[in-house]
């Protein structure tokens, strides 16, 4: 009975990861939970990378380019919990060596829970799981005192129910960076890859490629940064056509669908590419952040309650070898809105001072 439903299943479970993937069109990749944010710090400054060159490990797995000999010997945690559903997140290690460069290790996974089988009649008839995970190997180096290169390569495994996939994958970055650290930009290309194995006989499916790039300044005597990040370089319109959208009924007087100005289109469509996010600093220690993803909150909005949908905010705490972190965003009104932790640990420094 269950290897009946199971065409059914994996079409099911495609499209529930598909719209949990907030950086990409559609459903038109697989493997969309490499898009997802880990990082709280990423996360309360409006999700996706971030350029920002301060050591912050957690910000590697989108950005290799910041990998330094600074992070040497740091482990991180990222979890990302969502309340009555499914959690992810990922743990990694730094490690530097003079001659070659310097190296992050991640593992990073995604657990969906349980699933009930059923018939199209609710017959139920036990559970299954699935859950996705990819290891990635980062590489960073510094090609002068301004700019650095770097890299990640992923091993990428999913599981849906009895249905299996391989890919593999890379993003390559670059930053730039002023010698006092008041202003930094990179150039991220991510997901350049290909799925090895399908679900199902056919086809490849793509995987969510995507360009990026972001910016980031600190004022030089009020101790707040400012970050944009411009998404998805490689398609200008990311809209999509909501036959339930206020924008899109039809005027019962003239019986035209009602349709933005040129203007308001261009708008629309190039702030759907921008994120904004800061970050204030009290006494080195203690960071308030804030974010807003235009894009998010159109997509994610209800139509008759918008509530805070698109901003995120958090806390960042650095109390000598640690860091710890928390974000929470705000998708829809509601309980859909995830709550994101960090923490790393210098084991550099925690050894000296134990020595």
């Amino acid at each position: 009975m269950q290897h009946l439903h199971r065409p059914f299943l994996i079409t099911f479970l495609s499209g529930i990861i598909a719209i949990s993937s907030f950086a990409q069109i559609g459903g038109r990749s697989t493997f969309g939970f490499l898009d997802r944010t880990n990082s709280a710090r990423v996360a309360s400054m409006g999700g996706n990378i971030l350029a920002i060159n301060d050591n912050d490990i957690s910000l590697v797995l989108t950005n290799p380019s910041l990998i330094s000999a600074e992070m040497n010997n740091t482990l991180a945690l990222d979890f990302v919990s969502l309340r009555n559903a499914y959690s992810y997140g990922d743990i990694m290690y730094s490690k530097s060596f003079s001659k070659v460069g310097n190296f992050v290790g991640t593992f990073q996974f995604i657990n969906y829970g349980k699933f009930t089988y059923a018939d199209i009649a609710g017959n139920t008839s036990g559970t299954f799981s699935a859950a996705e995970y990819a290891l990635n190997l980062g590489w960073g180096r510094k090609l002068s005192p301004h700019f650095s290169i770097g890299a990640n390569g992923k091993l990428i495994y999913s599981q849906l129910e009895s249905y299996h996939s391989f890919g593999l994958a890379v993003d390559v970055a670059g930053s730039y960076n002023t010698t006092d650290d008041i202003f930094s930009a990179s150039l991220v290309a991510r997901n350049i890859g290909i799925q090895l194995v399908s679900y199902v006989p056919g086809p490849r499916d793509p995987l969510p490629f995507e360009m990026q790039a972001g910016m980031a300044t600190r004022l030089k005597h009020i101790p707040v940064r400012i970050s944009l990040l411009y998404n998805n370089l490689e398609k200008w319109d990311l809209t999509y056509n909501d036959p339930l959208s206020p924008d899109n009924q039809v005027d019962p007087i003239t019986g035209q669908s009602k349709k933005k100005s040129g203007v308001g289109k261009f708008a629309d469509q190039m702030m759907r590419h921008i994120v904004v996010g800061t970050e204030i600093t009290i006494a080195k220690a203690f960071s308030i952040r804030v974010g807003y993803n235009y894009r998010t909150r159109q997509e994610m909005k209800l139509t008759d309650r918008t509530a805070l949908s698109g901003f995120t905010y958090g806390f960042g705490l650095r109390i000598k070898m640690f860091t710890l972190s928390y974000a929470r965003a705000t998708y829809m009104a509601g309980n859909f809105n995830p709550n994101y932790f960090s923490l790393a640990l210098n084991l550099g420094q925690f050894t000296k001072k134990k020595e």
